[in-house]
């Protein structure tokens, strides 16, 4: 980002609640708690944040006006709820790194909370189903009971398999790749190994996703807290450098020619917020992608230019992804294994990798981290680039 060095944008708080099966909590108390988290994180009080942003999933169970009376936070210069689904998290930083920025704001916390999971219900049941009522060609995919977001992945992945000859292996190297990440990760959910041999098992969700292609279910809630460089330096931790940022949102057709499953808005994204940036693909270090899916990774990774468009499945098999491959990617396990706090979990992985903060699963180099955000059905793209340097 351009302008002065003394407002430039820093993530200098992050607060996480518990999360995974998590109960006898509402999103709202979550959103609270993570709040009050990073702020303590970032050694200020709750009377120094000048702006709050928020988002709560699915279910919209966090509103502004209660969070600011649970605060009890006056006078705040900036306060709105954001919703851009999976990708929220990207938008909201670029927001409060522009109210930062132009001096609108100060300390502007971003908080995504939500609390689907119930202990009675198992996590398919708790899981998001497609909520509005179907008109025109979607009039027709809801009469073929193509209604659920697992269904609507799996045409999409379905699409990239039968152009570019991507196989279930593939996305599979992608989930062991994850959860040897995730054993490495003492908040991971899900730490035991798997092997390529357990993915091809695990039961179909929605042919051709299976059981270990698919996201966990969370409660819980994450924040960040944005300032300026100049305040951040006396601050607690290490501050994480917001260097670009952009988003892109594709609204494919639903017609002949659409690229839907093809090409994400990653293709788009990627680039503008490297270019806000001044850096290219090549200098990216770690890489923490919204994986709702293994091949939401995939395509993400394509469209992000780390290797070809079609090629995406090879690369995946190569190893790249995992310890000690060449491409640290979602470094904590992802959605896959650690947990689910949509655009959250990449954002909160990568700024533990900036700070250097990731114990065992610490990646070699941090100076670059890629961040993405993915909403809807591969609808909505934000990307975000992070560093423990700053531009000068």
């Amino acid at each position: 980002m351009t302008g002065s060095a003394g407002r430039q944008p820093v993530i200098a708080g992050l607060g996480m609640t518990g999360l995974g099966k998590v109960y006898g909590r509402t999103a709202g108390q979550f959103a609270a708690d993570a709040v009050r988290a990073a702020v303590a994180d970032a050694g200020l009080k709750l009377s120094d944040v000048d702006g709050i942003l928020a988002n709560s999933g699915m279910s919209g169970d966090v509103d502004i006006w209660t969070l600011q009376q649970e605060l009890q936070v006056r006078d705040l210069r900036l306060l709105t709820e954001m919703q851009a689904f999976g990708s929220s998290a990207g938008s909201m930083l670029a927001y409060a790194s522009m109210a930062v920025q132009s001096g609108m704001a100060d300390t502007v916390v971003c908080v995504f909370a939500d609390a689907p999971r119930q202990p009675d219900k198992g996590s398919v049941a708790a899981a998001y189903t497609w909520r509005r009522k179907p008109t025109g060609f979607e009039g027709l995919l809801g009469a073929s009971g193509l209604t659920s977001v697992n269904a609507m992945y799996a045409q999409a992945a379905r699409r990239h398999m039968n152009t570019y000859g991507t196989t279930s292996e593939q996305l599979g190297a992608i989930a062991v790749a994850q959860r040897e990440w995730a054993a490495r990760n003492p908040l991971a959910q899900l730490r035991e190994p798997i092997t390529l041999a357990d993915h091809q098992a695990s039961r179909m969700i929605a042919d051709p996703l299976r059981l270990l292609d698919c996201c966990l279910v969370s409660n819980g809630g994450i924040a960040v807290l944005v300032t300026s460089a100049d305040r951040a330096a006396d601050l607690r931790q290490p501050p994480v450098n917001v260097l670009g940022f952009a988003q892109c949102h594709p609204n494919y057709p639903a017609a002949r020619g659409s690229e839907f499953g093809l090409v994400s808005g990653a293709a788009q994204a990627g680039p503008a917020a490297l270019k806000m940036a001044g850096l290219s693909i090549s200098d990216v270090d770690v890489v923490e992608l919204y994986d709702c899916y293994t091949f939401t990774v995939l395509i993400t990774l394509e469209d992000y230019g780390f290797c070809a468009k079609g090629e995406g499945g090879e690369f995946v098999a190569s190893g790249a992804l995992a310890p000690g491959g060449t491409l640290p990617v979602n470094t904590g396990g992802g959605q896959l294994s650690a947990y689910y706090m949509w655009g959250m979990t990449p954002l909160s992985e990568a700024v533990i990798q900036a700070r250097g903060h990731g114990g065992e699963r610490q990646a070699p180099r941090n100076d670059v981290v890629l961040v993405s955000g993915n909403g809807g059905i591969l609808a909505h793209h934000s990307t975000v680039v992070l560093s423990p340097n700053s531009l000068d």
